[in-house]
């Protein structure tokens, strides 16, 4: 914050993980703080950031990479950086919970506290993206923190593309959204390149809620032995921060490193949400289909009525 108003500079994180612990922690804090250095205040590393991603294949002994949440040690040196720097950096981690095991994140706030904890709640389950093998869905439903700096909604990867997940974190007075992300090629179609459609829907949230949102994502080639040989992904990166209308304010490409800085006034943002009439104007009470006994033979008489009864 500047003298008092409510300025935030947000930040996104983007590299190339390698498969060594210390390694990839090393490059996260040099990163954050390059980023405190540009005046962010919450920074965003990318998801699962501690090494491979390794739900390419479906390998018991990767079990062994989750550790529980209480005392993990990755979020401790996150806890020390943040209260060193005053920044907020939600901490991406394989996390066991006795039989149970998440994708999830800790928010860490400026002076080091804890926050909480948010579990991934859609996991999804394909070619080179077998997290269902790994990952329990979440049980802590979508959450907002309020950090030093303003509310943030924080969800993971596959929860962006879901415009209920970033609806339900808005209405739960969420001023910026943010989603590490872990997304590149598709080892089945060398041809499928979800790139712009992964921008383009994580854009719309931002202008269906009026609010700005952050995007980070790994870069390099990564290669896991599976039980059926080498599955590769390159992982294409383009993180990026986009403003409240969906407009892109910074971007990074699909091959170097990089630190994103973005600065919003949200005072300005929420006089522009509450004017815009997005949220005075929702109808949740039609957000819904009709009973099946009101339906016709096709389905779709009961609908038919409904909209007929909306518009008459």
């Amino acid at each position: 914050m500047e003298n008092g108003k409510r300025q935030v500079v947000v930040s996104a994180l983007q590299f190339a993980c390698t498969d060594d612990i210390p390694t990839n922690l090393a490059t996260a804090e040099r990163l954050v703080r390059a980023a405190h250095a540009k005046g962010a205040n919450i920074i965003l590393i990318q998801e699962l950031f501690e090494g491979y991603y390794f739900c390419q294949a479906q390998r018991e002994d990767y079990f062994q990479r989750a550790k529980p949440y209480k005392d993990h040690p990755t979020i401790q040196r996150m806890q020390k950086l943040a209260k060193e720097l005053g920044v907020v950096i939600p901490v991406s981690f394989f996390e066991e919970a006795n039989n149970a095991h998440y994708n999830s994140i800790a928010i860490i706030d400026a002076d080091g506290t804890d926050l909480g904890l948010y579990r991934k709640s859609h996991i999804p389950d394909g070619p080179g993206y077998q997290e269902k093998f790994y990952f329990n869905p979440g049980d802590t439903g979508f959450k907002v923190f309020q950090t030093k700096f303003g509310k943030i909604g924080v969800a993971i990867c596959w929860d962006q593309w879901f415009p209920e997940a970033a609806r339900a974190m808005v209405l739960q007075g969420a001023e910026i959204l943010f989603y590490p992300t872990a997304i590149g090629s598709e080892p089945q179609d060398e041809g499928l390149d979800s790139c712009d459609h992964w921008r383009r829907v994580m854009q719309g949230h931002a202008g269906a809620n009026v609010v700005p949102l952050v995007a980070s994502n790994r870069i390099g080639k990564e290669i896991i032995e599976t039980e059926h040989g080498k599955s590769e992904i390159t992982f294409y990166g383009n993180s990026f921060i986009a403003g409240p209308t969906g407009e892109i304010i910074a971007s990074a490409n699909d091959k170097d490193e990089a630190v994103l800085i973005a600065q919003f006034d949200l005072d300005k943002i929420k006089s522009k949400r509450s004017s815009w009439g997005v949220f005075r104007d929702r109808r949740p009470d039609l957000y819904k289909l009709a009973a099946p006994s009101a339906q016709g033979k096709n389905g779709t008489l009961g609908v038919a009525k409904q909209l007929h009864h909306n518009i008459g």
